[in-house]
Order: C-alpha cells, then structure tokens, then sequence
C-alpha cells in the first residue's frame, strides 16, 4: 500500500500552486456558534484544488512518457489542472469534457493550451472516449481522482490546514465526487491527528460514496444530479473508496436549497462566489451543527472550486431563501367573499410577501399561492396554524420540488379542456437544441396540454409536461418513459397541481 504521510510530504504542487489561506467566516461562525474556518482552494489561479493532483502526478512522470502528452476527462477543474500542468512542463494535453460543462470551464481549459474534446452528457461517457484516445494515440492518462499521485497531490491540503490552525479541531468538511480530495485530506490528517473528525459531503442526488460506503463496496449510481456539476460522478475509485472506508467518519448529504444557500453565505462573509461543489463542505457543516447541536468548537470546511457560469446566479439567488429557511411558500384556499382577503392578509401581519398570485376561478373558493419571508421553519409552521385557526384551508409547499420549479412560475387556472392530463416533470442535459429533441420524441397522439420550461443557466434543462394520454394507452407512455432515457418525476398527484392546475 503507498505511505501516503511520504507521498504528501515530498509531493511537488508548489511549482503551481499556492499555500491557500485558512479563513475564519465571522458571519457563518456567530450564526453557528462555533469557529468555522475557510480552506480557500477556489482562490487557485484554476479556482479550484485540482491544480495540486493533475501537477503532482505529471511532474513524477519520466520524461519520455511526459513527452507523449497527456490526456484526461473531467467536467472542468480537474482539466484546467492537467492544461495548466501540460503548459507549465512543456508537453500537450487533450481534454474530453462532456458537453453540458459550463463554458467558462470550457474557455478556461483553452485558454492555458488545453485541446478540449467535447463528448458524451457525463463524465462517465467522456471518461470512457478519454480512454479511447488514450490508446489511438499513445497518451497518458491522468486520472482526476483514483491515482495515488493525484490523492497524495490533494492531501497537501490537509498538511497545509493542520499547519496554519494548530489548536483543537473537531471536524474537517470535504466535498466528494471521485474521492480524490477526501482521501488525500484524511490520509494525512489521521496519521498526525486522528482525533479529528473527517466528514465528507454529497448531494442527495450524486452520493457514490455514501452508498458505496454504506453497501461495503462500490456501487454505481445509474444516474447523477447535474447541479454540482464538480461532484456529478457515478462511481468512486477503488483506491479512493478504500481510503475513506479506512479514515472518513461519516457523510453528510445535502439538497439543492442548502448548496445555494451555502455559496450565499460564502459570499456574505468573503464577497467571492463558489461553484456548487465548492460550497458542499460549508452546507456539510450547517447540516452538521444542527444535527449535533455542538458549540464553541473549531470547524473547518473546504472551499474547493470557484468555477461559476455567471448565469447560474439567478438560480442560486432564487433557491437560496429557501436553503436558509428564509422562505415559506403556501398554497391557501379562502372563501370567496367580502372581508376574506383582508383576513387573509391580517394572517400575514408585517411579513414581507415574497411571491403573490391569485386569479378568480371559482364562485365558492379563492385559491392564494403566496410566498413569504420568514425566520426559520418554527415561524412557517406557526403560519400555516394561524391560517387554518382563521378557517383557511393550507398547503404548506416550502419542500415541494415541482411548486419550487414551475408552479410559482404558472399559477393561473384549469382548463376544462384537459382530459386525461399526466403531469410529468422531466430533467436532461442542457445543450443548443436539446428542449426541441425533447418535444420531438413525444408520441404525435398525445396532446401536449401544459408545458413549462425555464433556463436557470445550469448545465441541465428542467421541465413540466403536461400530457393528455387516454388509458388505454398508458403501456404505450410507459415505455415512452423508459425509453427516454432522461430523470422523471410523476407529478400527476401533487397536490399544488390539484388546487391551481389540475
């Protein structure tokens, strides 16, 4: 097995690569009431920790082997490390990137010498086109993540942070996709601190390493989340799973609405925004005070990348409410008469309203699809109690996907046209002309009778369909679904879309 406290230690990351700062996040720490200390890797000249691996494991390379060029598949910060390596040692290197990889990754790739391949919708495809060109033209291949050269590259890391904070640490945060960044990190940290809490992170919908853990081997996910698209990989590495088996002391998952909420409250204290991935250590750790109910410990989470389409703010903006229990949304129903709205609003009181939609459809019954500012979820529930003591029939709808996506975006009437109506939410890798592809493998019987769509400047598309199939065709919808080989969601019962749409 490879010593890695001496692969760490005699590692050459330095020739590229800064000692980042530990930064203390005064804002998150008082909310906390603990310590919570930056590691900021998104400070890199790439934005992000990958530099240290992909140099590393090329510098150890015998020159006539580096001098074949190199090759390796990443979403992004893993490529610009292996461009920025190439470039810095002199040699080439070509870079298979799926094509929903944010274009600024992209640029950034090119712009330090990288000959970028745009392949397949996942890593897993352009890691297998990778392989091909490895062998057509006698590359070699620079693993982002399973390469004890790369972990041990990462693992400066953890030899950096135990240097610049020196007093007692209660846990170490560490985004996971590969495994690469965590393995380094504990490798490290447990030879010299083992007392010190090693808790990786996932998204719920890309959590590999959580399963895999949990199963005693590796599983591979038959699909992954797009949003954190840094950490969107199906199936971790051996020598990565094997290191955190042996040193990683748990894993905390985490949804959408935290991740935003996280690169929101990066922001706030620091003024810089980190890409999604790179904010999975900091929402590990609110995650992880609330669950533990510590205080007054020293915590630390990684910052790991900073490569952000610009336009992906807009999303993050709007979930980030959310992820801090700042917004409620409600479905309310009140009669239809003279002094209801004021009631209605009286619940209210001095509550800032973030959304407000009504439209007249009923003589008995006024359907109020509200959004409201509030200070944590204790205040929502309170709300939806004081609507139903006033006779108010309420939704709570803060954690339902669809009113979060589309609904709040559609809320206007029933059709009394839509017979046989199928709600679908459907999610596929966002590309010049995929939302027609889409449209255009629908069955030509069925009448497409709702239709939602917003580009959220993300590397996937997020629809609503709403599709009117008769019955007797619902074998034939079914192998529709199965065949469309895109993440779906029946929607058909939700209740948001029974009392506005349905």
């Amino acid at each position: 097995m490879p010593d890695y406290l001496e692969r760490i230690l005699t590692a050459r990351v330095y020739d590229v690569a800064q000692e980042t700062p530990l930064d203390y996040a005064p804002n998150l720490s008082a909310r906390l009431n603990n310590r919570l200390l930056l590691k900021r890797e998104d400070m890199q000249s790439v934005f992000s920790f990958k530099l240290r691996g992909a140099y590393n494991k090329m510098a150890q390379l015998p020159p006539d082997v580096l001098a074949q060029g190199a090759i390796a598949a990443s979403a992004g910060n893993h490529a610009q490390g292996v461009a920025l390596a190439a470039q810095h040692l002199g040699t080439r290197a070509i870079i298979v990137m799926p094509v929903t990889t944010p274009q600024v990754k992209v640029d950034a790739v090119r712009a330090r010498g990288g000959e970028v391949v745009l392949y397949g919708d996942t890593f897993d495809e352009a890691y297998a086109h990778a392989r091909q060109l490895e062998a057509e033209k006698g590359l070699i291949f620079i693993h982002p993540f399973n390469d004890p050269d790369v972990i041990a590259g990462q693992g400066t890391i953890g030899m950096e942070l135990l240097r610049q904070c020196q007093k007692p640490i209660h846990a170490i945060f560490v985004a996971i996709g590969g495994g690469g960044l965590i393995s380094g990190i504990a490798a490290y940290v447990k030879r010299l601190r083992p007392e010190i809490k090693i808790i990786g992170v996932e998204p719920v919908d890309a959590d590999a390493m959580y399963q895999s853990l949990k199963a005693g081997h590796r599983v591979r996910l038959p699909q992954v989340g797009l949003f954190a698209d840094g950490v969107a990989v199906r199936e971790v590495g051996e020598e990565t799973f094997r290191l955190c088996q042996q040193y990683v002391d748990d894993i905390i998952l985490v949804e959408t609405d935290d991740i935003c909420a996280a690169i929101k409250d990066v922001f706030e204290d620091t003024r810089s925004i980190v890409e999604p991935a790179g904010a999975l250590a900091i929402a590990a750790a609110k995650a992880y005070v609330e669950r533990e109910q510590i205080t007054g410990q020293t915590l630390i989470a990684i910052a790991c990348g900073a490569n952000m389409n610009f336009d992906r703010l807009r999303f993050v903006a709007e979930r980030a409410e959310l992820g801090e229990r700042r917004e409620a949304i409600f479905a309310v129903t009140i009669p239809e008469e003279r002094g209801s709205l004021r009631n209605f609003c009286e619940c209210i009181g001095k509550r800032n309203l973030t959304e407000f939609n009504y439209r007249i459809a009923d003589e008995q019954e006024a359907h109020i699809f509200v959004g409201v500012q509030i200070e944590n979820r204790a205040d929502a529930v309170r709300m939806a109690e004081t609507f139903e003591e006033k006779g108010f029939k309420t939704l709570d709808l803060t954690d339902d996907e669809l009113t979060k996506l589309h609904l709040r975006h559609m809320v206007g009437g029933r059709s009394p046209l839509a017979h046989h109506e199928l709600l679908y939410r459907f999610e596929f890798p966002e590309r010049p002309g995929a939302l027609m592809k889409f449209v255009g493998s629908m069955h030509p019987n069925w009448n497409i009778s709702m239709f939602h769509y917003r580009n959220n400047g993300a590397d996937y598309g997020r629809i609503v369909v709403g599709m009117q199939v008769p019955p007797h065709e619902m074998e034939e919808w079914q192998t529709f679904l199965d065949t469309l080989g895109y993440r779906y969601w029946d929607e058909s019962q939700n209740p948001a879309y029974k009392l506005f749409l349905g």
